[in-house]
């Protein structure tokens, strides 16, 4: 089991910035595809991106791409995501996730990951 707390959510304008950190409990971090998804009102929750457990191999959605950067820090258990210019469609509650995995690679399948956090609220106004 990875034990994920997400924080760093919070209401912005469009054009800010804001940098999400999660927070994992455990060994097992290290060991762990990591990614964020999100979840907009009405829609179903779609990725954002996933890095391997090294950080070597990250992946961005196109829709994030330029924007936001993914970025992990296993020495803290950290998994972070920097979001640039947000837009109102990014408003969001965005979680993290962990898939244990033998291999340093990344996962963008939302059923591979088995560990999730309880989310943090993104709202971008104009």
């Amino acid at each position: 089991q990875v034990q994920l707390v997400e924080s760093g959510g919070g209401l912005v304008q469009a054009g800010d910035s804001l940098t999400l950190s999660c927070t994992s409990s455990g060994r097992l971090f290290s060991s762990s595809t990591m990614a964020w998804f999100r979840q907009s009102p009405g829609k179903n929750r779609e990725l954002v991106g996933s890095i391997s457990k090294s950080g070597a191999r990250a992946y961005l959605v196109d829709s994030v791409k330029g924007r936001f950067t993914i970025s992990r820090d296993n020495a803290k258990n950290t998994l972070y995501l920097q979001m640039n210019i947000l837009k109102i469609d990014d408003t969001a509650v965005y979680y993290c996730a962990a898939d244990v995995k033998p291999w340093d690679t990344i996962t963008i399948i939302e059923g591979d990951y088995d560990n999730w956090g309880q989310g943090t609220q993104v709202t971008v106004s104009s």
